[in-house]
């Protein structure tokens, strides 16, 4: 077959999946998949490669990897880009819907619980145990992307092994320093470490071969330094001054068009807005919304929707979660054809290489001010503990902020304050 032909065009399978089929299965996806990207993408997989031959092996990992390289719930993504490719725009949105409505019921059921004024002493003792792990869900999220960030600074296209590991450490750094003191201009500094490496990708590739006739650096096209800083920065300065539902929905565009590294990337950013700008919901309340994404299935980002909900009730969860989602399906059905140049472009390349590693340490540093929110003495061992779960034995997050959350309901039968 002609490689010109866009994906979309390209037989998918035996034949075309009906579109119930899509709302079945992408449905099935968004109930039972508790646990994050890493499982979403499993189900994906399972289904679309092994088990049913919708996708060839290679046209999935592409997909997964473009995916990767966008703002945004990755594991989201790519759930509609493969329905994308099954069944084209109509089959994105009904399979992309399909995944994310079932997560989403769940999570502001839920927030009507851990959010009431004066919830049950049982709810608020769940709430407050599951609230003190996040910090450590936090790290461990961290510390599970180094390795690959780690190989990736010293990969093909990018020489210099050891400079490409200091500037790494650098953006690592700069990103957890970012998170932990500046968390509402996180993300100028996660873009300026993405632009940091085109920048010095762009002069060691000059100094060791000097462009000839027609060639180009890896600035020279795909979205570099006149691309992606001039639509980020913008973005990230434009901090509405009026609140409500106005405020709700910038919240959301934040966490859908400008989270780089997965949503605990934008974990200081929400907090911040929700806690100390806007007034929404105490620190012990953001914890809790975060572990409610955590714990429910369907993409973690959905914790805007607690947010969205503590600001205006069920109508601003809903607002929170459409304007945070919207950005995917539009990258997906503007861009999906464009997915391999994407993959390719040498600059998209350097600015993830540098945007990569600051969002892990944003990731890490968001830690400190989750830790500093916690208010009671026993949530500090209910946290040691989540953290030993996590990074000694190296269990799931699930269970993690399960068990904590039965560690908070035991605080409160024992008669521990967990308001």
């Amino acid at each position: 077959m002609p490689d010109h032909v866009a994906p979309e065009q390209r037989p998918a399978g035996p034949g075309p999946v009906p579109l119930t089929t899509i709302a079945r299965e992408w449905g099935r996806i968004g109930c039972v998949g508790f646990g994050g990207p890493p499982a979403h993408i499993a189900l994906l997989r399972k289904l679309c490669v092994a088990d049913r031959q919708w996708l060839p092996p290679d046209d999935f990992e592409d997909g997964l990897a473009a995916c990767n390289l966008l703002p945004g719930p990755a594991s989201t993504q790519l759930a509609i880009f493969c329905a994308w490719r099954l069944r084209g725009p109509a089959g994105a949105i009904l399979g992309g819907v399909c995944f994310i409505v079932p997560g989403l019921i769940i999570i502001l059921g839920l927030a009507t619980l851990f959010l009431a004024p004066r919830p049950p002493g049982w709810i608020a003792g769940a709430a407050a145990g599951s609230g003190a792990a996040v910090p450590a869900v936090a790290v461990a999220a961290a510390a599970g992307l180094i390795p690959a960030s780690w190989r990736r600074a010293s990969g093909a296209g990018n020489p210099g092994t050891r400079a490409a590991h200091g500037r790494w450490i650098g953006y690592l750094v700069a990103g957890g320093a970012a998170a932990a003191t500046v968390g509402p201009w996180l993300v100028i500094v996660l873009a300026a470490c993405g632009l940091a490496e085109v920048s010095a990708r762009t002069r060691l590739l000059v100094r060791l071969r000097p462009p000839g006739p027609g060639s180009s650096g890896p600035g020279s096209s795909g979205p570099g330094r006149s691309g992606l800083g001039a639509v980020l920065l913008p973005l990230a300065a434009a901090v509405p001054a009026a609140g409500g539902l106005l405020a709700v929905a910038w919240e959301g565009l934040k966490v859908g068009a400008l989270s780089y590294g997965g949503g605990f990337v934008i974990i200081p950013l929400m907090q911040h807005d929700a806690v100390h700008t806007y007034h929404w919901m105490t620190a012990g309340q953001f914890l809790s919304a975060v572990a409610l994404g955590q714990v429910t299935p369907g993409p973690v980002v959905q914790t805007v929707a607690v947010v969205g909900y503590a600001a205006a009730g069920v109508g601003g969860g809903l607002l929170a979660a459409l304007v945070a989602f919207t950005p995917s399906f539009l990258f997906v059905l503007g861009g999906g054809r464009y997915f391999d140049r994407l993959r390719a472009s040498a600059a998209v390349q350097a600015f993830l290489t540098g945007a990569g590693p600051a969002a892990i340490g944003a990731i890490a540093g968001a830690a400190l001010p989750l830790a500093l929110a916690l208010v009671h003495l026993w949530q500090l061992g209910v946290l040691v503990l989540a953290a030993a779960w996590l990074l000694g034995v190296r269990r799931g997050v699930v269970s993690a902020i399960v068990g904590a959350a039965g560690l908070g309901m035991l605080a409160f039968a024992a008669g521990a304050p967990v308001g």
